[in-house]
């Protein structure tokens, strides 16, 4: 008898009703949040929790992301131009990372073979996640507590009931299958202090903050129960978002947008998976390569840049980037390695993004000019 109540109770999975905000220590398990309630193959946020997309996401080696944020009651952010926007104290935000698992497997957290997302597995999250075919494999929370922000990384258990705090990291095996091909991988998941080496954008203050909610990469329509609704203003409506001006807001591509123009995809691209290191304050600061999507100076962004202290990373390749030749840049080289001396980014992957790097190879060969070395030694590019 007592045998059967505790099945009974682990088959349905009560997490606290109310998100709570632990402003000191490490809770062990993200149940002690009050963030979400597992019942019935469903993941689902509890009240105040708001689910999010960017316009173009980080690759993280082709996982789903389900993004949410919550504030404090009557508390708001603050509408920042440039920055990530400007959350108050007591914000939690959370993004759990899953695959779509095939749909034969008997038990979806068990399953170490996972499939590449397509429009029929693609999920808003707006209501939680459906799991019946789905692997959790962690969340990773943001929390901003008085002292300043802290991230802290969740690793789901088998039987996708509850996920415990690993400060250490956790490597998972996994089989990536894309169509009829299929790759081994470990996804990693990183330690606390990795959380540092891409969330802190400011060598100055070495503080960590958030990366991707900042306004040019949510502005972009989200698609509600209600129907499409730009997802700023929906932060507006919901008081989670003020000083939101009327026009001039800026926007990034989404980079798998084929109506958008090339340039603003391949920029909104670099900006999101690169720009948090290589960036004047970032940790990549000192390589000139500042990949921002609104940083006009070409050189500035690699064109006929030579390396700084790539040794073996670059392929033997000239400069960062070639007009016309990405055979000859190393950018997409990087992009495109798996080799820990070379590949870019350094940590957060072990697959190659194929269509990210299709994207800045398209990209670099229709750029237009050329490098010369003038007579001082200097490295020019020259326009056709």
């Amino acid at each position: 008898m007592a045998g059967s109540v505790i099945l009974a109770l682990a088959s349905c999975h009560q997490a606290p009703s109310d998100v709570t905000f632990h402003a000191a220590g490490f809770p062990k398990t993200l149940d002690e949040w009050g963030l979400f309630t597992v019942k019935d193959h469903r993941i689902t946020p509890h009240k105040g929790m708001v689910t999010y997309e960017l316009a173009t996401p980080l690759f993280s080696d082709y996982a789903q992301k389900w993004r949410t944020i919550w504030m404090p009651p009557g508390a708001s952010a603050r509408y920042e131009p440039e920055k990530t926007l400007d959350f108050p104290v007591g914000t939690i935000i959370t993004k759990t990372f899953y695959y779509t698992v095939p749909a034969s497997a008997p038990s979806p957290g068990e399953s170490n073979e996972v499939v590449k997302m397509t429009p029929a597995t693609y999920q808003t999250g707006v209501d939680g996640l459906d799991l019946r075919h789905v692997r959790l494999i962690e969340t990773r929370l943001l929390v901003h507590r008085a002292d300043g922000w802290i991230g802290l990384p969740y690793v789901w258990n088998a039987d996708q009931t509850e996920a415990t705090l690993q400060r250490t990291g956790a490597d998972i095996p996994l089989t990536f299958i894309d169509g009829a091909d299929r790759t081994d991988f470990v996804y990693s998941v990183p330690n606390q202090n990795q959380c540092g080496g891409c969330h802190t954008a400011d060598y100055r203050t070495r503080a960590l903050g958030p990366i991707g909610p900042k306004a040019r990469h949510l502005n972009r329509d989200f698609p509600g129960p209600g129907g499409n609704v730009n997802q700023l203003q929906r932060l507006v409506r919901l008081h989670y978002l003020t000083g939101l001006p009327s026009a001039n807001v800026p926007r990034d591509a989404a980079f798998d947008d084929a109506s958008a123009p090339l340039d603003a995809r391949a920029r909104a691209y670099l900006d999101v998976n690169c720009a948090h290191c290589h960036s004047p304050t970032g940790p990549a600061r000192v390589s000139g390569l500042w990949l921002h999507s609104t940083v006009p100076d070409p050189r500035r962004i690699g064109v006929c840049k030579p390396p700084v202290a790539a040794g073996g990373g670059g392929g033997d390749r000239p400069y960062d980037i070639v007009p016309g030749r990405p055979d000859l840049s190393i950018l997409p080289f990087r992009m495109a390695s798996t080799d820990p001396g070379a590949m870019m980014p350094e940590t957060g992957r072990s697959l190659v993004h194929q269509e990210g790097v299709a994207l800045i190879e398209q990209w670099i060969a229709q750029l237009k000019g050329e490098c010369r070395v003038d007579r001082d030694g200097r490295d020019q590019m020259a326009m056709r």
